[in-house]
């Protein structure tokens, strides 16, 4: 089920945000960028760097997630292992909006999104 309009106009503003506080300066922006996407009711952010393989193709390395729970009103919070498995941000499980995931991704206070 996707995200309703509301919520997709939420979605916008608060990455768009998001990306203009978080990307790297334009200079390095073809080594190392950030972006986001909606893929049905998640939201995922991501870093777009040259590929590992092919270092002339980009890829998308993902960092967080946070997945919207009609029923509860709420965001999950998901974080990427070693593992390449979506796991749950044990010390901030849920959250009631999108911004507030937003700033526990930008706090990073455990080092599990960025590093």
């Amino acid at each position: 089920m996707a995200l309703e309009f509301e919520n997709e106009i939420e979605i916008i503003e608060v990455m768009e945000s998001y990306l203009i506080s978080a990307r790297p300066r334009e200079e390095i922006r073809s080594q190392l960028d950030i972006g986001y996407k909606v893929d049905g009711q998640n939201v995922i952010i991501f870093e777009i760097r040259p590929s590992w393989t092919n270092p002339k193709e980009k890829a998308e390395y993902y960092v967080a997630k946070a997945t919207f729970v009609k029923k509860e009103n709420t965001w999950k919070i998901f974080w990427l292992m070693s593992d390449l498995k979506w796991h749950n941000y044990k010390p901030l499980p849920r959250v009631k909006s999108l911004k507030e995931f937003v700033d526990v991704v930008k706090e990073d206070k455990l080092g599990c999104f960025w590093g």
